[in-house]
């Protein structure tokens, strides 16, 4: 579906007046700027308007082409017209003949004034061209949209569950992207990974074994693997395309983990998974899509309850819930389903450049509590467990991810 979408609105044309009244002499002009164009005419239709209060009636019109189609409508008593051209770029990139047959069409019309757009639709097409410098949007909400250039597109594939992207971009280096939305870069991942893990497997102090929903992009494992303690942690993913983009791509994130062999990769559904395991862990981390995507049945007190199931004694889970800002209502919702389940949950605030807000994560548990943690002992764990290198996580940070602005605090009351 990608493709380029022009128009035009043209004031006070000074072309000959029959231009704007003559539905023949106007279908004529249009046919042989489409033809010099070398675009295809499958079929064309034009209607002149009957005239109003003395006045002669204008004309709309239409040509059918092979790559889409030439629209237009004429105003005689202001003068004016205004156009529309549209190409499909999926086999052929035609935006050059949209652009001349668009430009041609404004200087037979002669125009005074003019106001162009130029659209690049289809923009989330495995297939579209992204150009040096283009912006690329995500949504944050109804209201609101987040972008970032990209310099060229290094991988693109349609599995049978997503579209799987990565790219290149001048600010966060490698950017990973799921079905149009921003999952992890290379830049900025120890915003999202770091909360995600250490405060749950600190105040653990001592893990030995984690289960990862998603996380295919290896960020969440390889934060548990720096762990001493840690002998197994279990991925299960989906979808095998996001392992093998992660492999080829992504080992800014991951650090090489695939190779660990400590690390046990499962591919399938979560549900089955979970339903079939016979083994408890010390850290349970829910590392997936948002809550309003596919992944949304993974984010319900049905799930909750399963992986309690196979969470250790002693142990905890942690997830990301979303932007309280964008999507409070889904934070409200996932943060009530976790205090119906668990003692002690904990919501935490940051800020993750990527995703263009301030986001929300949670941790629940019946036995750890990570206010209870005081700074000094966070940093002798984090010292202990030799984590020094670590780019976000410390003794202050812990206790500053969960100390929430007013506004969070009202959300949840």
């Amino acid at each position: 579906m990608q493709g380029l979408h022009l128009t035009a609105d043209l004031y006070g044309c000074g072309c000959d007046t029959s231009l704007l009244i003559d539905a023949d002499k106007l279908a004529d002009l249009c046919r042989r700027a489409v033809e010099d164009a070398a675009l295809t005419i499958v079929d064309e239709k034009f209607f002149t308007f009957p005239d109003y209060q003395g006045e002669p009636g204008g004309v709309t019109g239409a040509v059918l082409l092979a790559e889409s189609h030439l629209a237009l409508h004429t105003w005689p008593e202001r003068g004016g017209v205004t156009l529309d051209v549209y190409v499909c770029n999926f086999s052929t990139d035609n935006s050059a003949k949209a652009e001349g047959l668009l430009d041609a069409l404004i200087v037979a019309f002669a125009p005074r004034d003019q106001q162009t757009n130029r659209i690049l639709r289809g923009g989330n097409d495995p297939q579209s061209d992204i150009r040096d410098g283009e912006l690329l949007l995500e949504s944050l909400g109804p209201h609101a949209a987040y972008g970032l250039r990209v310099n060229r597109r290094l991988e693109t594939i349609r599995s049978p569950y997503q579209l799987v992207e990565v790219f290149e971009t001048p600010q966060f280096g490698r950017l990973f992207r799921l079905d149009g939305c921003y999952m992890t870069s290379e830049g900025d991942e120890f915003f999202y990974h770091e909360p995600m893990v250490h405060p749950a497997a600190i105040t653990h102090g001592a893990p030995a074994s984690a289960l990862v929903i998603g996380g295919g992009d290896g960020g969440s494992s390889e934060e548990l693997l720096k762990y001493p303690s840690m002998r197994r942690v279990v991925m299960a993913e989906l979808d095998a395309a996001v392992i093998e983009v992660a492999r080829k791509h992504l080992s800014g994130v991951h650090g090489g983990v695939f190779d660990d062999p400590r690390l046990d990769v499962r591919i399938g559904d979560a549900w089955d998974l979970v339903a079939k395991l016979d083994e408890k862990f010390d850290i349970i981390v829910l590392d997936l899509t948002d809550p309003e995507t596919p992944a949304e049945k993974l984010y319900t007190g049905e799930f909750f309850d399963a992986i309690k199931r196979v969470l250790a004694p002693g142990g905890a889970i942690t997830l990301h819930i979303g932007s309280p800002i964008f999507r409070p209502e889904t934070v409200v919702r996932l943060v009530g389903l976790l205090r119906e389940r668990f003692r002690h949950v904990r919501p935490m605030g940051n800020y993750v450049p990527l995703y263009g807000s301030y986001w929300g994560f949670a941790m629940a548990s019946d036995a750890l509590d990570p206010l209870a943690l005081e700074a000094t002992e966070d940093d002798s764990r984090i010292e202990a467990n030799g984590l020094e290198s670590l780019s976000f996580y410390n003794g202050d940070t812990h206790r500053a991810l969960f100390a929430l602005p007013n506004y969070f605090r009202r959300l949840l009351a």
